[in-house]
């Protein structure tokens, strides 16, 4: 999430149009060209994003115009990304369309009935969480039989991850069986290694970046992991999902995956 500290800059002294509108320039000119085939199992229907509302299912894959109703989970009532929040009906996803804002970790979703949802969002969110396939493991867990998941994660190729190896699926099991928390930082020597700075303007000097992820409980702005799409098919094959869509743009991974009865 490159773009962390300019949006909140932005937040804090312009007009919410104008900030989406220099934010969205990010996406400019980049199409999904099977955006349909995502946006169909969304429309007319009721779902949940983890992180966010994201400008991404505003502009290259726009689904948010067509769906019923949208609730949001953050892990925090402050977030570098969306600033104050606040939990009841606050997610202000589209225009004036607000769902229900849950504050809890994207983990531990035990505020919402299972097979609660039509469908789960979630952009460039993941790789920020310690232990995916424990959140993977309850974003299922909300989704009815027959949901469909779109989950959207960051392509290393063009941001400052570009360094780093793609996490295996076996680690991620691992990390998974062993129950690991939020305030897990097994890979920050690797990243302090392979951090990409130069890329990273928002993170400052090494030493400031240092600082910044030895705190990373609180402001969540780590990428733990790297994915590729191989990756994302074996996590959400592993957990019963049938992934029946995939797409690439130089800056993002996504797939479209059903949950099996």
């Amino acid at each position: 999430m490159q773009t962390a500290g300019l949006r909140q800059t932005l937040k804090n002294s312009l007009p919410k149009p104008f900030v989406e509108a220099l934010i969205s320039l990010k996406y400019s000119g980049t199409k999904l060209g099977n955006s349909k085939a995502f946006s169909a199992f969304t429309g007319g229907r009721r779902g949940i994003e983890i992180g966010g509302p994201s400008l991404l299912f505003k502009t290259i894959l726009p689904v948010y115009k067509k769906i019923k109703s949208l609730d949001g989970v953050n892990f925090s009532s402050h977030t570098v990304w969306e600033g104050d929040l606040q939990s009841g009906r606050s997610f202000n996803y589209f225009s004036d369309r607000k769902g229900t804002q849950y504050i809890c970790d994207a983990t531990d979703l035990a505020q919402i009935k299972s097979s609660t949802y039509d469908f789960l969002l979630s952009s460039n969110c993941l790789e920020h969480i310690a232990n995916p396939m424990k959140a993977l493991t309850e974003w299922a867990r909300v989704l009815k039989p027959g949901g469909a998941m779109i989950l959207v994660l960051p392509n290393k190729a063009s941001n400052f991850d570009h360094a780093r190896p793609v996490t295996t699926f076996e680690h991620l099991l691992a990390d998974h069986e062993s129950g690991k928390t939020e305030d897990d930082l097994t890979h920050l020597d690797e990243i302090l290694a392979l951090h990409d700075l130069s890329m990273d303007p928002q993170a400052g000097d090494l030493q400031s970046f240092k600082q910044r992820s030895l705190d990373n409980f609180n402001n969540r702005t780590l990428h733990h992991h790297i994915f590729d799409l191989a990756l994302m098919k074996q996590m959400l094959g592993h957990l019963g999902f049938n992934v029946i869509e995939t797409a690439e743009t130089e800056k993002d991974h996504f797939a479209l995956a059903i949950k099996t009865p």
